[in-house]
């Protein structure tokens, strides 16, 4: 019986600094493999040359901080010089009862109109790599400095205080 629950504890400490770790930031996270929409393999982009402002999405849930994103985009409030966007579709944890290939259409409909670069991740590469946790339903939003250190996450419905934490590290990075 103590067997049991040394093991039980031990296991609750072990998920617990999980958990920590994966939310301590600044932390180092490294370049990572992901596809671009035709399947191929890709490194991220602008790795190491400039600032990187990443949406990791769920499909399932594309319109989570939709008005925020759109504010964003429209008044182009975090362009600069030093910082690029872009999108990684988050496939491993989509339930649409689609292929992923028509997900990837999807995606490419919207490049053509507003020349975004959308990537995706069809097996949790990147929250697997950066210890993001369960990122399952969530509209993922990250910052990584020049230096690969993730700075900034929030994960799913952002508040205005959290839109306004993250207008402020992103203006730090511009």
């Amino acid at each position: 019986m103590k067997i049991k629950a040394l093991l039980l504890v031990l296991a609750a400490s072990m998920l617990f600094s999980f958990s920590a770790e994966a939310q301590s930031l600044p932390r180092r996270v490294r370049n990572v493999e992901v596809q671009d929409l035709s399947a191929k393999k890709v490194r991220l982009p602008w790795w190491g040359e400039k600032n990187l402002m990443i949406f990791y999405v769920d499909p399932d849930v594309p319109k989570q901080n939709d008005e925020f994103i759109t504010q964003i985009e429209k008044t182009k409030r975090l362009a600069g010089p030093n910082i690029e966007g872009f999108g990684i579709i988050n496939l491993k944890d989509s339930w649409y009862p689609v292929p992923d290939s028509v997900i990837r259409q999807i995606a490419e409909s919207r490049t053509a109109k507003n020349g975004a670069t959308i990537l995706c991740d069809p097996d949790h590469w990147v929250s697997s790599a950066w210890r993001l946790g369960d990122c399952n339903d969530k509209f993922v939003i990250m910052l990584v400095n020049k230096a690969g250190e993730l700075v900034y996450i929030s994960k799913g419905e952002m508040s205005k205080e959290e839109q306004e934490r993250f207008i402020e590290a992103a203006d730090k990075l511009r």
